[in-house]
């Protein structure tokens, strides 16, 4: 097996162009696989073995998302032997996912954001960096990885615009508000170490992922705003406030880099007020 799986892993790499976060997410299902499989050789692998490694998964008490996360890594790494020709049939076939619970996305009112961002006060350099980070988080939706990759030259300040490598290294181009803007450019008239990077931590260097998390944390205690949000949090009430403010869901999708658009529809069930004022203003005995 394990032969098979860095030729896999080599594949999501060169071919697939995977980001080192997804690839190690793969290796590390794919060695739990390994584990449970023992000496069992990779022919031997078939819908019993399947279901015994599926009813293990549940016996640890694994969120259904993670357990189909493990059974779509499976299928990727079948789909590939059998492309490469190790395997003459696919084991997983047929084989069903658990069906996953929808849980609405959490985030925040338009005032619940003005309240974070303002518990920001900007009269150093530190202050000035955290208001760029909020300002920048909500104005355009990115994730936390795509803001700790931006580099200054990404940043178009004049045409409104920052360059944005999300996830599978696929670029795109996202619009950035005047407010984020400028809140860039007053930090970086402060910022005394000059790096490419545009967000530095203390020491001058870029800042992380864990970085970017604290700065989040620490002014959501500081507004006192609900428990269970999170930088991603930001990236929701992004999308919910342009959904409820009239934009249409393809256009939220290319702004969020998301492939499928129903990875973006999971944001209609949250804009039920607008729906019902919609309706209100629409229907003859409303």
């Amino acid at each position: 097996m394990e032969r098979y799986i860095e030729k896999f892993m080599r594949y999501l790499e060169i071919e697939k162009n995977y980001s080192k976060h997804t690839v190690e997410n793969y290796r590390l299902d794919l060695e739990d696989f390994r584990q449970f499989l023992g000496d069992l050789n990779l022919e031997k692998i078939d819908y019993l073995v399947l279901r015994k490694y599926l009813a293990q998964l549940k016996e640890k008490n694994l969120k259904v998302r993670t357990v189909n996360r493990h059974l779509s890594t499976l299928r990727s790494f079948f789909k590939f032997l059998i492309r490469e020709g190790h395997l003459k049939t696919n084991p997983i076939t047929s084989l069903s996912s658990p069906k996953q619970e929808k849980h609405l996305p959490l985030f925040l009112t338009e005032e619940e954001v003005t309240k974070l961002i303002t518990a920001v006060q900007p009269k150093d350099e530190r202050g000035l960096r955290d208001r760029a980070v909020l300002e920048t988080f909500y104005s355009t939706g990115i994730r936390v990885s795509e803001l700790v990759g931006l580099k200054i030259q990404d940043v178009d300040f004049i045409g409104g615009v920052i360059k944005v490598l999300g996830k599978g290294k696929k670029e795109r181009i996202v619009p950035i508000g005047d407010i984020a803007i400028a809140a860039i450019r007053a930090y970086l008239e402060k910022r005394k170490k000059q790096q490419e990077a545009l967000f530095l931590n203390k020491s001058g260097k870029r800042i992380t992922d864990r970085g970017i998390r604290n700065i989040v944390g620490k002014y959501i205690r500081m507004a006192s705003i609900k428990r269970g949000v999170s930088c991603h949090t930001l990236r929701h009430s992004f999308a919910t406030h342009l959904l409820n403010r009239g934009a249409d869901l393809r256009s939220v999708q290319e702004l969020l880099g998301h492939v499928n658009l129903s990875t973006t529809q999971i944001y209609t069930h949250l804009t039920t007020d607008r729906l019902k004022s919609v309706y209100d203003k629409a229907h003859p005995r409303a």
